[in-house]
């Protein structure tokens, strides 16, 4: 599935969508965001973490490696890896440790390996004016919600 993304808002706005089709139970969940520096990721990742609930700042955790977020039932772990070299260093991130949560995770192609757990990607690319984010479901309750807001882009368009 390919948008077109104007700007910010409608950044915001996909991320809404995609909340909107999350089942309440995200533990186990990984979403993976890809693109250029400045695509729009932490933007998508801000976002998804305000409409799940979070009041508050989201601050990005480039030097922090990872930003937990304790929701009412919920926790949510905004992962950037881009200083991360090897993939072996998720293990002393503590990766294992994270299964908990719903992970969202900057710069995935730092770990290779990631892509094979993962429910969901989103690549933000620049186009024109705005961006272009292509979301695809890389697990079977990954492709699921992807059809859900395929369905509901559809039906709104048709309205």
């Amino acid at each position: 599935m390919t948008l077109h993304l104007a700007d910010a808002e409608a950044t915001a706005a996909l991320a809404g969508q995609l909340h909107a089709v999350l089942p309440p139970d995200t533990a186990g969940w990984t979403v993976l965001l890809e693109g250029e520096l400045g695509a729009g990721k932490s933007t998508f990742a801000r976002a998804l973490i305000k409409t799940m609930g979070h009041r508050g700042a989201v601050p990005s955790p480039t030097y922090t490696l990872v930003e937990p977020y304790q929701l009412p039932g919920r926790i949510i772990y905004h992962i950037d890896l881009y200083r991360i070299a090897d993939e072996e260093e998720l293990r002393y991130l503590g990766w294992t440790e994270l299964e908990d949560g719903f992970r969202l995770v900057e710069w995935p192609d730092r770990a290779p390996g990631l892509m094979a757990a993962a429910d969901l990607r989103l690549e933000l690319s620049y186009a024109e004016s705005g961006r272009d984010a292509r979301l695809q479901g890389l697990s079977e309750r990954g492709k699921a919600l992807v059809r859900q807001i395929d369905d509901s882009a559809c039906s709104n368009s048709q309205d």
